[in-house]
């Protein structure tokens, strides 16, 4: 192989490189959400590195998601920083959240963390548990 093959392989890579699509964001947060997230773990006993998200098997509709104080990064997890807030994906959840906004609303009665997730399909009566189809992979 002599150095002009060499310089062409280059600029091919270097195109397709540009031509690639934006990876979307797995999570984002809302200002709201942001701020609330901030205030309890700043009010926790413990110095915590961010939230875990994730989602799980149960409920009547057939999962749940998951939110808990993070400790550490594992090797898998995907890591976004929102407004401040250092919010880590589980792997195995990747493909059921890419997409999804978390808010916070003040409501009557309530206060609660909501996911507004385009992958999610159904969800139970008390909103407890949801249908979450993953998302497909493109080619």
């Amino acid at each position: 192989m002599d150095a002009g093959e060499d310089v062409g392989r280059s600029e091919v890579r270097v195109r397709v490189a540009l031509m690639a699509r934006p990876r979307p964001k797995v999570v984002t947060l809302t200002d709201v959400a942001a701020a609330r997230m901030a205030a309890i773990m700043d009010a926790a006993d413990e110095n915590f590195i961010g939230v875990k998200i994730g989602v799980k098997n149960g409920g009547c509709a057939g999962m749940e998601y998951t939110m808990d104080y993070a400790t550490e990064v594992g090797p898998l997890d995907e890591v976004a920083e929102e407004n401040g807030i250092k919010v880590i994906i589980d792997p195995k959840a990747i493909l059921f959240l890419i997409g999804t906004e978390i808010d916070y609303v003040t409501e009557k009665l309530s206060q609660r963390f909501v996911f507004n997730n385009p992958n999610q399909t159904d969800a139970c009566g008390c909103g407890e548990s949801v249908t979450i189809v993953p998302q497909e992979l493109d080619a």
